[in-house]
């Protein structure tokens, strides 16, 4: 199977194009829940690709507005791939999406998550158990935290998600990235540097400095409400045991819509089976 058989054509894609500004990448990723956005721009001889802008540069930039500036180089990889190929770029780049070029154009995109379709439909191999891909880690925040701390916790550990505990440290619910991204809003303030200062004799001389007032600077940041977890949690969760293939747990994130399902042995929280996790199997 070839990455053409599983990407998403140009025709399908929404893009963004320089010049444009982060609001522009904030609207596109909230209106159809997508992880990042491609980058283009016109020129005299047709779109040229220019790069990719994500929720975690978002995330990650609050004071840049600037499209140009935000956008970011990533691996790339053509249409006649086959996507066992391209799949073990996206795990060893870290990289959840491949542009898929000819030349300079843009023809497409692979997603984790167009992989994650082709093992559920079986068109790749997904026959090993997920107990052998899971990821014996789990990143977890508290029920009752501020969704500011837990936020803040999740971009720290650098993952797209938290398992949220209650008092007894048993599973309430998950967190993601994407949750957090649909009630975040950017606010704009000011920030003090502090006296500045003038010189009045000598340029060495401490003495002969003195202040002449404070200087502001214009900020942005990402705000977000400052409930508990629990209010913006996913209550529900879907699990799964180390027995099931990785083609079923493909279906199962196919169906719920999540990049993540939590491991369950007896009952107890073993483990996190990531999308990329599925990955590494083929």
């Amino acid at each position: 199977m070839n990455v053409a058989d599983a990407m998403t054509p140009r025709s399908d894609l929404v893009v963004v194009e320089i010049p444009g500004t982060r609001d522009d990448v904030l609207e596109y990723i909230q209106d159809h829940g997508f992880s990042s956005v491609p980058v283009v721009k016109e020129t005299d001889s047709g779109e040229v690709y220019r790069g990719l802008v994500s929720r975690d540069d978002l995330i990650d930039h609050p004071d840049e507005d600037q499209l140009a500036m935000l956008m970011r180089d990533v691996p790339t990889t053509g249409a006649d791939v086959d996507i066992r190929e391209a799949a073990a770029v996206m795990v060893a780049e870290d990289a959840r999406r491949l542009p898929v070029v000819d030349g300079d154009a843009l023809v497409g995109i692979l997603t984790v998550t167009d992989v994650v379709r082709a093992i559920a439909r079986e068109d790749v191999d997904g026959d090993a158990a997920v107990g052998d891909l899971a990821t014996p880690s789990v990143n977890a925040t508290y029920v009752d935290a501020p969704l500011p701390v837990a936020g803040r916790e999740i971009g720290l550990s650098a993952v797209p998600y938290a398992v949220v505990l209650d008092d007894d440290a048993t599973m309430a619910g998950i967190l993601t990235e994407v949750d957090i991204l649909a009630v975040a809003r950017v606010v704009e303030g000011e920030e003090g540097t502090g006296d500045s200062f003038a010189n009045q004799d000598d340029e060495w001389a401490w003495e002969g400095i003195k202040a002449v007032g404070n200087r502001y600077l214009p900020t942005r940041n990402v705000e977000l409400p400052v409930g508990p977890v629990s209010e913006f949690m996913t209550a529900d969760v879907v699990t799964v045991s180390g027995r099931r293939t990785a083609a079923a747990t493909a279906q199962e994130m196919i169906s719920n819509d999540v990049e993540q399902i939590p491991l369950v042995s007896g009952g107890e929280l073993s483990g996190i089976v990531r999308d990329v996790d599925l990955l590494e199997g083929l």
